[in-house]
């Protein structure tokens, strides 16, 4: 158990600093002397780096912040620990999950961040990659069809775990607890953007 933890504990740590940069607020107060926090919808995420700050600023914090969550499940492929095919399963699901609380409770922004979409998305390439060709394909629909990345970002949550279990038929218990649980957080972490899409009152992005 203290070879384990000794093992695991590291990994976990860098998982939560990799997720814990916090690229929209860096790249808007370094390149262009704003906090994206204190405006748009106040996220500190990719959306709204493109809705404050334009897809020049936009699009490399989603691709940054794809890439800690990417980084935070390969980096735990270095481990020589001995997992066995469960337990390696389960400890890239705790390196995914840490990867989203550090960029939602990000250390170096006083643990105000972005909602994690992006960095769940790098965390999905690295562990669905087939499944997120058609989540990102579905994804485009909505948002093309409605302008809404919050309805797209819902949308394709929501539909992620039925895709992984039923269609790709990943019965690891570990991924379909992780799968689970992006269809709760991704939602509960866009309840305002829902009110305001009952109501007819959120923000279109449209370049």
């Amino acid at each position: 158990m203290n070879e384990f933890l000794l093992t695991v504990f590291p990994y976990v740590i860098l998982a939560y600093l990799l997720g814990s940069i916090p690229t929209a607020v860096w790249i808007g107060r370094l390149f262009y002397g704003t906090d994206v926090r204190t405006k748009g919808s106040k996220s500190a995420g990719a959306t709204n780096t493109i809705r404050v700050l334009g897809l020049k600023a936009g699009i490399p914090v989603l691709l940054i912040d794809a890439l800690k969550g990417t980084l935070a499940v390969l980096a735990g492929r270095l481990s020589s620990f001995p997992f066995s095919k469960e337990h390696e399963a389960l400890f890239f699901v705790v390196l995914a999950l840490v990867a989203v609380i550090g960029h939602v409770f990000p250390i170096f922004a006083k643990f105000n961040g972005g909602k994690g979409v992006a960095t769940l998305l790098g965390i999905a390439i690295a562990l669905f990659p087939y499944e997120v060709l058609i989540l990102i394909a579905l994804f485009l629909v909505i948002f093309l069809k409605t302008r809404y990345v919050s309805l797209g970002s819902i949308s394709t949550a929501i539909c992620f775990p039925f895709l992984s279990i039923f269609a790709f038929g990943n019965t690891e218990w570990a991924y379909v607890f992780f799968s689970i649980i992006v269809a709760l957080f991704v939602p509960l972490t866009h309840i305002k953007n829902i009110k305001r899409l009952l109501k007819g009152e959120e923000s279109k992005l449209r370049f």
